[in-house]
Protein backbone atom coordinates (compact mmCIF):
# COMPACT_ATOMS: atom_id res chain seq x y z
CA UNK A 1 0.00 0.00 0.00
CA UNK A 2 2.92 2.34 -0.60
CA UNK A 3 2.99 4.79 -3.49
CA UNK A 4 5.54 3.76 -6.12
CA UNK A 5 6.75 5.28 -9.36
CA UNK A 6 5.96 3.54 -12.64
CA UNK A 7 8.76 2.07 -14.72
CA UNK A 8 8.28 4.85 -17.27
CA UNK A 9 8.76 7.55 -14.63
CA UNK A 10 11.85 5.85 -13.21
CA UNK A 11 13.41 5.55 -16.68
CA UNK A 12 12.54 9.14 -17.58
CA UNK A 13 14.14 10.36 -14.34
CA UNK A 14 17.33 8.41 -15.03
CA UNK A 15 17.47 9.97 -18.51
CA UNK A 16 16.99 13.48 -17.13
CA UNK A 17 13.71 13.99 -18.98
CA UNK A 18 11.11 16.41 -17.60
CA UNK A 19 8.20 14.67 -15.89
CA UNK A 20 4.73 16.11 -15.47
CA UNK A 21 1.87 14.15 -13.88
CA UNK A 22 -1.41 16.11 -13.84
CA UNK A 23 -4.21 14.99 -11.53
CA UNK A 24 -6.65 15.54 -14.39
CA UNK A 25 -5.61 15.51 -18.03
CA UNK A 26 -8.49 17.85 -18.90
CA UNK A 27 -7.25 20.69 -16.65
CA UNK A 28 -6.23 23.92 -18.35
CA UNK A 29 -2.69 23.67 -16.97
CA UNK A 30 -2.28 20.16 -18.38
CA UNK A 31 -3.47 21.29 -21.82
CA UNK A 32 -1.08 24.25 -21.71
CA UNK A 33 1.89 22.02 -20.77
CA UNK A 34 1.11 19.54 -23.55
CA UNK A 35 0.70 22.36 -26.07
CA UNK A 36 3.95 23.93 -24.91
CA UNK A 37 5.84 20.68 -25.50
CA UNK A 38 5.14 20.97 -29.23
CA UNK A 39 5.32 17.20 -29.70
CA UNK A 40 5.14 15.60 -33.14
CA UNK A 41 3.26 12.64 -31.69
CA UNK A 42 1.89 11.50 -28.32
CA UNK A 43 1.74 7.90 -27.06
CA UNK A 44 -0.78 6.50 -24.57
CA UNK A 45 -0.33 3.10 -22.89
CA UNK A 46 -2.79 1.81 -20.27
CA UNK A 47 -3.67 5.34 -19.17
CA UNK A 48 -6.40 5.56 -16.54
CA UNK A 49 -8.17 8.66 -17.84
CA UNK A 50 -10.24 9.34 -20.95
CA UNK A 51 -8.46 11.79 -23.23
CA UNK A 52 -10.63 14.55 -24.76
CA UNK A 53 -10.22 15.58 -28.38
CA UNK A 54 -8.50 18.76 -27.17
CA UNK A 55 -5.59 16.56 -25.98
CA UNK A 56 -5.68 13.88 -28.69
CA UNK A 57 -5.43 16.42 -31.50
CA UNK A 58 -2.66 18.60 -30.04
CA UNK A 59 0.40 16.74 -31.48
CA UNK A 60 1.06 17.38 -35.17
CA UNK A 61 0.78 13.67 -36.03
CA UNK A 62 -1.90 12.86 -33.49
CA UNK A 63 -1.93 10.48 -30.51
CA UNK A 64 -1.16 6.76 -30.68
CA UNK A 65 -2.49 4.10 -28.33
CA UNK A 66 -0.83 0.74 -27.65
CA UNK A 67 -3.80 -1.57 -27.06
CA UNK A 68 -3.39 -5.17 -25.87
CA UNK A 69 -5.85 -6.86 -28.24
CA UNK A 70 -6.50 -7.38 -31.93
CA UNK A 71 -8.91 -4.51 -32.44
CA UNK A 72 -11.80 -4.23 -32.98
CA UNK A 73 -12.09 -7.23 -30.63
CA UNK A 74 -11.97 -6.37 -26.92
CA UNK A 75 -12.19 -2.60 -26.95
CA UNK A 76 -12.07 -1.22 -23.43
CA UNK A 77 -10.21 -1.41 -20.13
CA UNK A 78 -9.51 -5.15 -19.71
CA UNK A 79 -8.70 -6.70 -23.10
CA UNK A 80 -6.19 -9.30 -21.84
CA UNK A 81 -8.46 -10.79 -19.20
CA UNK A 82 -11.42 -10.81 -21.58
CA UNK A 83 -9.42 -12.65 -24.25
CA UNK A 84 -8.89 -15.47 -21.74
CA UNK A 85 -12.46 -15.34 -20.41
CA UNK A 86 -13.80 -15.52 -23.96
CA UNK A 87 -11.74 -18.58 -24.86
CA UNK A 88 -9.93 -16.81 -27.71
CA UNK A 89 -7.27 -18.84 -29.51
CA UNK A 90 -5.19 -15.79 -30.42
CA UNK A 91 -4.63 -12.25 -29.22
CA UNK A 92 -2.02 -9.57 -29.79
CA UNK A 93 -1.25 -5.87 -29.81
CA UNK A 94 -2.68 -3.05 -31.91
CA UNK A 95 -1.13 0.39 -32.49
CA UNK A 96 -4.09 2.67 -33.04
CA UNK A 97 -4.50 6.31 -34.01
CA UNK A 98 -6.74 7.66 -31.26
CA UNK A 99 -10.01 9.45 -31.91
CA UNK A 100 -12.88 10.58 -29.68
CA UNK A 101 -14.41 7.06 -29.49
CA UNK A 102 -13.52 4.16 -27.18
CA UNK A 103 -10.68 2.38 -29.00
CA UNK A 104 -12.37 3.06 -32.34
CA UNK A 105 -9.57 4.88 -34.17
CA UNK A 106 -7.82 3.65 -37.33
CA UNK A 107 -5.26 0.85 -37.03
CA UNK A 108 -1.61 1.56 -37.84
CA UNK A 109 -0.08 -1.84 -36.99
CA UNK A 110 -0.94 -5.18 -35.38
CA UNK A 111 1.02 -8.17 -34.10
CA UNK A 112 -0.56 -11.54 -33.32
CA UNK A 113 0.27 -14.27 -30.83
CA UNK A 114 -1.31 -17.66 -30.15
CA UNK A 115 -3.22 -17.81 -26.88
CA UNK A 116 -2.19 -21.01 -25.11
CA UNK A 117 -4.82 -22.95 -23.09
CA UNK A 118 -2.74 -22.35 -19.94
CA UNK A 119 -2.24 -18.60 -20.48
CA UNK A 120 -2.73 -16.30 -17.48
CA UNK A 121 -3.35 -12.56 -17.41
CA UNK A 122 -0.09 -11.88 -15.57
CA UNK A 123 2.10 -13.80 -18.00
CA UNK A 124 0.23 -12.44 -21.00
CA UNK A 125 0.56 -8.85 -19.78
CA UNK A 126 4.34 -9.22 -19.65
CA UNK A 127 4.55 -10.84 -23.07
CA UNK A 128 2.26 -8.32 -24.77
CA UNK A 129 3.98 -5.34 -23.12
CA UNK A 130 7.29 -6.38 -24.68
CA UNK A 131 5.62 -7.05 -28.01
CA UNK A 132 3.82 -3.72 -27.87
CA UNK A 133 7.03 -1.83 -27.09
CA UNK A 134 8.78 -3.29 -30.13
CA UNK A 135 5.79 -2.67 -32.39
CA UNK A 136 5.48 0.91 -31.16
CA UNK A 137 9.11 1.69 -31.97
CA UNK A 138 8.69 0.18 -35.45
CA UNK A 139 5.48 2.12 -36.05
CA UNK A 140 6.96 5.45 -34.92
CA UNK A 141 9.86 4.94 -37.30
CA UNK A 142 7.55 4.11 -40.17
CA UNK A 143 5.31 7.06 -39.30
CA UNK A 144 8.29 9.41 -39.39
CA UNK A 145 9.14 8.13 -42.86
CA UNK A 146 5.56 8.49 -44.04
CA UNK A 147 5.19 4.75 -44.55
CA UNK A 148 2.05 4.09 -42.52
CA UNK A 149 -1.42 3.87 -44.08
CA UNK A 150 -4.12 3.98 -41.36
CA UNK A 151 -6.81 1.32 -41.76
CA UNK A 152 -10.29 2.27 -40.50
CA UNK A 153 -11.69 -0.13 -37.92
CA UNK A 154 -14.69 -2.21 -38.83
CA UNK A 155 -17.60 -2.35 -36.40
CA UNK A 156 -18.02 -6.04 -37.28
CA UNK A 157 -16.67 -8.28 -34.55
CA UNK A 158 -16.23 -5.43 -32.08
CA UNK A 159 -16.65 -6.33 -28.40
CA UNK A 160 -16.45 -4.31 -25.19
CA UNK A 161 -13.95 -5.47 -22.55
CA UNK A 162 -15.37 -3.77 -19.47
CA UNK A 163 -13.38 -3.33 -16.29
CA UNK A 164 -13.63 -6.40 -14.06
CA UNK A 165 -14.40 -6.30 -10.34
CA UNK A 166 -14.40 -8.62 -7.31
CA UNK A 167 -17.87 -9.94 -8.17
CA UNK A 168 -16.46 -11.36 -11.43
CA UNK A 169 -13.99 -13.46 -9.46
CA UNK A 170 -16.62 -15.37 -7.52
CA UNK A 171 -16.42 -19.08 -8.35
CA UNK A 172 -19.20 -21.60 -7.81
CA UNK A 173 -19.28 -25.34 -8.36
CA UNK A 174 -22.37 -24.83 -10.54
CA UNK A 175 -20.01 -23.45 -13.19
CA UNK A 176 -18.38 -25.71 -15.76
CA UNK A 177 -14.76 -26.73 -15.27
CA UNK A 178 -13.88 -24.68 -18.35
CA UNK A 179 -15.46 -21.53 -16.93
CA UNK A 180 -13.75 -21.98 -13.56
CA UNK A 181 -10.42 -22.49 -15.31
CA UNK A 182 -10.83 -19.41 -17.48
CA UNK A 183 -11.79 -17.23 -14.52
CA UNK A 184 -8.84 -18.37 -12.43
CA UNK A 185 -6.38 -17.79 -15.27
CA UNK A 186 -7.93 -14.43 -16.15
CA UNK A 187 -8.75 -12.99 -12.73
CA UNK A 188 -6.54 -14.54 -10.02
CA UNK A 189 -3.94 -11.87 -10.91
CA UNK A 190 -6.49 -9.09 -10.31
CA UNK A 191 -9.13 -8.67 -8.84
CA UNK A 192 -8.82 -12.25 -7.49
CA UNK A 193 -10.94 -15.43 -7.46
CA UNK A 194 -12.82 -16.80 -4.47
CA UNK A 195 -14.48 -20.14 -3.79
CA UNK A 196 -16.60 -21.25 -0.86
CA UNK A 197 -15.24 -24.62 0.22
CA UNK A 198 -15.50 -26.64 3.42
CA UNK A 199 -17.60 -23.98 5.10
CA UNK A 200 -15.29 -21.04 4.34
CA UNK A 201 -14.03 -18.83 1.53
CA UNK A 202 -10.58 -19.26 0.02
CA UNK A 203 -8.78 -17.32 -2.65
CA UNK A 204 -7.86 -19.51 -5.62
CA UNK A 205 -4.47 -18.51 -7.00
CA UNK A 206 -3.74 -21.41 -9.37
CA UNK A 207 -5.49 -24.49 -10.66
CA UNK A 208 -5.96 -26.64 -13.72
CA UNK A 209 -8.22 -29.07 -15.51
CA UNK A 210 -6.73 -32.58 -15.23
CA UNK A 211 -5.82 -34.47 -18.37
CA UNK A 212 -8.58 -36.87 -19.35
CA UNK A 213 -10.78 -35.57 -16.55
CA UNK A 214 -9.17 -37.83 -13.91
CA UNK A 215 -8.32 -36.16 -10.59
CA UNK A 216 -4.66 -35.57 -9.75
CA UNK A 217 -2.96 -36.96 -6.66
CA UNK A 218 -1.80 -33.48 -5.65
CA UNK A 219 -4.06 -30.52 -5.08
CA UNK A 220 -7.76 -30.49 -4.26
CA UNK A 221 -10.12 -32.01 -6.83
CA UNK A 222 -13.51 -30.30 -6.82
CA UNK A 223 -16.56 -31.44 -8.78
CA UNK A 224 -17.94 -28.75 -11.11
CA UNK A 225 -21.09 -28.88 -13.22
CA UNK A 226 -19.38 -30.97 -15.89
CA UNK A 227 -16.18 -32.43 -14.48
CA UNK A 228 -13.18 -32.10 -12.20
CA UNK A 229 -11.18 -28.94 -11.54
CA UNK A 230 -8.02 -29.16 -9.42
CA UNK A 231 -6.99 -26.38 -7.04
CA UNK A 232 -3.18 -26.07 -6.92
CA UNK A 233 -2.53 -22.96 -4.82
CA UNK A 234 -4.89 -21.13 -2.46
CA UNK A 235 -4.91 -18.45 0.20
CA UNK A 236 -7.11 -18.18 3.28
CA UNK A 237 -8.36 -14.71 4.34
CA UNK A 238 -5.48 -13.04 6.14
CA UNK A 239 -3.17 -15.95 5.35
CA UNK A 240 -0.32 -16.49 2.95
CA UNK A 241 -0.39 -18.39 -0.36
CA UNK A 242 0.09 -22.13 0.18
CA UNK A 243 -0.39 -25.29 -1.83
CA UNK A 244 -3.97 -26.53 -1.90
CA UNK A 245 -2.78 -29.89 -0.53
CA UNK A 246 -1.25 -28.17 2.53
CA UNK A 247 -4.44 -26.16 3.05
CA UNK A 248 -6.49 -29.36 2.95
CA UNK A 249 -4.24 -31.03 5.54
CA UNK A 250 -4.63 -28.03 7.80
CA UNK A 251 -8.41 -28.22 7.51
CA UNK A 252 -8.35 -31.98 8.24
Amino acid sequence: MRLASSAVKVQAGEMGLPIYQPERIKDAEALARIRQAGADVAVVVAYGQILPSSVIDLPRMGTLNVHASLLPRHRGAAPIAWAILSGDTETGVTIMQMDAGLDTGPILARARVDLEPSATTGALEERLSEMGARLLVETLGALQQGGVAPIPQSAEGATYARRLGPEDGKLTLEMSAEEVDRRVRALSHDPGCWLTLSGGSIKVLRGHRPMGGAPDRDGIAVETADGIYVLDEVQSPGGRPISAAAWARGRR
